[in-house]
């Protein structure tokens, strides 16, 4: 099943703020829609359109797994009425590393999965990949979370992005939106 996040005119979520962070961004859209079908949409001539697909859960072991799956919180949760889309592209480098090599970088010592597990559930998250799609991205990470829960975000986030992964990181755009009334 493929999910794609299109930014445009219409759609169910306001795009608030569309950020370049690093490499190149992707042009302003004032609202983006999330459809999902077994088949990857044509383009339409909307801003930009990004499509991925949910997989099994890697670079995980099977106590963190298990610790995921009891705090994750569904997507769709009705309070939860703010999302960011963050779609990101890992260098060459990231890939050139063995599996065991990249699971070093993400666990031990940047603490991805450790340290995101305190922001659960208020934080909802999808994780879509798109690197054999001929996207533009490598991932698609999606979250939503209650207003209240913004600034926990924040920090969620402006941690991931001191870490050693992050350096992997070539290109990332940060859209923040609210649902659209």
């Amino acid at each position: 099943m493929f999910t794609t996040f299109t930014g445009g005119e219409t759609g169910g979520w306001q795009v608030t703020r569309l950020e370049t962070v690093t490499g190149e961004g992707l042009p302003t859209a004032p609202r983006m829609s999330i459809a999902s079908g077994p088949q990857i949409p044509p383009q339409t001539a909307a801003s930009w359109q990004l499509t991925a697909f949910a997989s099994n859960v890697r670079y995980v072991e099977r106590p963190e797994k298990e610790r995921l799956a009891a705090l994750q919180a569904p997507l769709g949760r009705p309070h939860a009425t703010c999302a960011a889309l963050i779609p990101i592209r890992k260098s060459q480098a990231w890939w050139e590393m063995t599996q065991d090599e990249r699971r070093c970088v993400f666990e031990a010592r940047s603490q991805h999965i450790s340290y995101s597990l305190k922001y659960l559930p208020a934080i909802a998250r999808q994780l879509y990949h798109c690197r054999d799609l001929d996207q533009p991205f490598d991932f698609l990470t999606w979250f939503e979370f209650a207003p209240i829960d913004a600034n926990a975000f924040e920090d969620l986030v402006g941690y991931l992005r001191t870490t050693e992964e992050w350096r992997y990181v070539e290109r990332e755009v940060d859209v923040r939106l609210v649902a659209a009334i």
